[in-house]
């Protein structure tokens, strides 16, 4: 016991373990580890971000994909999904909703959807920086070639999210089909921080085939990467998708996770993801308590929140939701935090 409490007053001190170290700290996870890890992760977020939780809002533009990730309920052959994809129109407009309400970072996250060209995209995230200059611009759509990543960051937007799903190319071909691989995701997310977006990464807890080697390596990698941001939530089946019988990963689990994460890369942006709060109705707060310091409530019209369905029982439509950002802010007052309606950049 008291090797991975050196372990982990190790990490916290070097911001850096061994592979095989960090096999030891993901198998041997105690209820009184996973305190004394979140206590000192929380010591860490609050000397970089205060009692601060920057709030972002989520617009899922489209459940079109061209992918078949066997994990994913939106991938291309499941032909029960009922698909949507919003106008330039509409997505201008759930800005113009979110800014009056005080976001001032705005997410486009979709599937791999063919209509979202270069030329369609600069469009829309040039009116975007025209309307509202002081706010910041994520895109979370997946991978493109590096010419298309420098045109969308030329034409103003600020970061974008890629999660690597896992760092191990074997894992990686457990998860999806056979034309995607491992090294291109890692190419693209190359790309992105060398072109100078500030880049987010991440995985699945729980993930079907998952090892404690493999965290191992996803720990290792985020640590060497060293992402702006890092957006970690337990896997949920979906019931339309191969996995549909394999178990949910663990809320627990995932916030032990978020804690060593923050011990690796202090200044790292860490969401309490939705996946969290889906699992339990205190989830998301229980992230913020073991070292996340972000949440993305939902700016998506409120007839396609549901489309949206990338694993069974998504929260779509309560807390969640960015009309009902007083509750949002009333819930982390009550665990002694305070919602940010600002950029929140990251601060290095």
């Amino acid at each position: 016991m008291n090797h991975i409490f050196s372990l982990i007053d190790k990490l916290e001190r070097e911001h850096s373990l061994s592979l095989s170290e960090y096999e030891y700290l993901i198998s041997n996870r105690t209820d009184e580890t996973a305190q004394y890890i979140a206590e000192k992760a929380v010591r860490i977020r609050k000397s970089i971000y205060s009692n601060k939780v920057y709030i972002r809002g989520l617009i899922e533009i489209s459940n079109i994909c061209k992918n078949d990730c066997l994990y994913c309920g939106i991938r291309c052959s499941n032909h029960t999904c009922d698909r949507y994809r919003l106008s330039p129109e509409q997505i201008l407009q759930c800005c113009y909703d979110g800014y009056k309400l005080g976001f001032r970072t705005f997410v486009m996250q979709g599937g791999e959807d063919p209509y979202f060209t270069d030329e369609l995209l600069c469009e829309l995230i040039g009116n975007i920086k025209k309307a509202y200059p002081d706010c910041a611009v994520t895109l979370s759509l997946g991978e493109r070639d590096r010419a298309s990543y420098q045109r969308l960051f030329d034409a103003g937007a600020d970061r974008y999210l890629l999660r690597h799903e896992t760092a191990d190319t074997l894992h990686y071909s457990k998860l999806h089909p056979k034309e995607l691989t491992l090294a291109n995701r890692m190419r693209c997310l190359r790309d992105l921080k060398d072109i100078g977006f500030q880049t987010g990464c991440g995985f699945m807890v729980g993930s079907p085939y998952q090892t404690p080697r493999y965290i191992a390596e996803d720990l290792q990698f985020i640590e060497q990467f060293k992402p702006d941001m890092c957006g970690i939530g337990p896997f949920i089946p979906h019931k339309d998708t191969p996995f549909r019988d394999y178990p949910a990963g663990s809320v627990d689990f995932t916030c032990y996770l978020l804690s060593i994460i923050r011990l690796l890369h202090p200044p790292v942006l860490l969401p309490a993801t939705t996946a969290l709060g889906t699992l339990e109705p205190n989830g998301r707060e229980k992230g913020i308590l073991s070292g996340a310091n972000v949440v993305m409530p939902n700016l998506s019209p409120t007839d396609v929140r549901s489309k949206y369905m990338l694993y069974n029982n998504k929260l779509s439509s309560g807390g969640e939701s960015a009309q009902h950002i007083k509750e949002l802010a009333d819930r982390m007052e009550a665990i002694g935090y305070q919602i940010a309606m600002t950029r929140g950049d990251i601060k290095l």
